[in-house]
């Protein structure tokens, strides 16, 4: 995707030193492009834990370049599982990041430690140019719905809600339930999209609208709450989502909020889209509320907010009483039952492990 003209992906190897990494600092958007380098293995592990980097796909890309950078200074075998270990405990919903270091470690224990950084290397590398490709045919895949949405309504924009952001900032390129708008943009359909701000850390706002606005997409943005009106006013043709982990039956761990929009859009027969690289399969796991970790992040998150000031600052403020305590669960999980269904890289299929299984059938059994 492009930035005012110039193509970037969201992490890249530094193009002079040829090691460390590149990342924008998505806690820095809208306001600020701030491109920073990772150098070791710790500074990898706090973009993640404090979301410089953020989306299932993408903390899983930069995590595997973490454990490049960690063989560099140590390509012993006990170094390597003990920096493993650390990256994966950054985030704990989100199942790409496991699934990415257990990927890289597979890999990496069969190859002697002189030759570990090199492989390690080309193993992020796949693993990035995998995602892309992923990313795209999802991309193709969604935007087939909105092509039909469209023939529905000829002449009239189609209307698409999305809740946080899955766009390219949280992947290496495209997107998850982006791919599908860009894709249906680029072809010259009409559409429009409702971007929920996503409260409390309000990826909607800072970084859905800034990826939007800057590929010339129309959009507006919405109170988390204003969903559902819009719904019983046919106002929203479909909605389409990312994750970060699916159960094998189907269910979906996502920004929290999610599973309210579910409900809301099942009332209103309005559909209900959740698209996801394979990657994001977590096939160990059947029951999502039961099973999936739901990670609690900082209360100051829901206690305060951060914006620019009239005066052009940006300032942090404080909007709730000061003696009162927050909960701040990041995810929820939005069970099967209220899934349309899942866009994935081979296609669209059932929210059920009967429909998973019929597109990756090698994962029988």
């Amino acid at each position: 995707m492009k930035i005012d003209g110039t193509p970037y992906r969201s992490v890249w190897v530094d193009e002079q030193d040829r090691w460390s990494v590149r990342i924008i600092d998505q806690t820095k958007l809208p306001w600020k492009i701030d491109i920073l380098r990772l150098t070791d293995a710790p500074a990898v592990a706090h973009a993640i834990r404090s979301m410089q980097v953020r989306g299932a796909p993408l903390i899983g890309a930069v995590a595997a370049y973490g454990l490049c950078l960690s063989l560099r200074q140590d390509s012993s075998t006990q170094a390597m599982e003990d920096a493993a270990a650390t990256l994966v405990q950054t985030r704990p919903t989100a199942v790409n990041l496991r699934w990415a270091i257990e990927r890289m470690l597979t890999r990496l224990r069969n190859t002697v430690a002189g030759d570990r950084v090199r492989v390690a290397y080309q193993e992020a590398a796949a693993i990035c140019d995998e995602d892309v490709a992923q990313c795209e045919a999802i991309g193709r895949n969604g935007a087939e719905l909105i092509d039909e949405a469209a023939r529905r309504k000829p002449g009239k924009p189609v209307n698409i809600l999305t809740h946080c952001n899955a766009g390219w900032l949280a992947t290496v390129d495209w997107g998850t339930a982006l791919a599908p708008v860009y894709m249906a943009h680029d072809e010259g359909l009409p559409v429009h999209v409702w971007v929920d701000e996503t409260r409390p850390r309000i990826q909607g706002a800072a970084l859905t609208a800034w990826e939007l606005g800057r590929h010339g997409v129309k959009h507006t943005v919405i109170s988390d709450n204003a969903g559902g009106h819009l719904m019983q006013h046919g106002e929203v043709d479909l909605v389409i989502v990312g994750t970060d982990r699916v159960t094998r039956a189907g269910d979906v761990a996502n920004k929290i909020g999610t599973y309210l929009k579910a409900l809301a859009a099942r009332d209103n027969d309005v559909p209900f889209w959740v698209a996801l690289p394979s990657s994001t399969i977590d096939w160990t796991v059947s029951d999502g509320i039961g099973e999936i970790p739901i990670e609690e992040r900082s209360p100051t998150e829901v206690t305060t907010v951060t914006g620019r000031a009239l005066d052009g600052s940006l300032a942090t403020v404080r909007i709730a009483a000061a003696d009162s305590p927050a909960a701040n669960p990041a995810f929820d999980v939005t069970p099967a039952r209220l899934v349309t269904g899942l866009i994935t890289e081979r296609g669209r299929c059932e929210a059920s492990e009967k429909g998973l299984r019929r597109l990756f059938p090698e994962r029988a059994g």
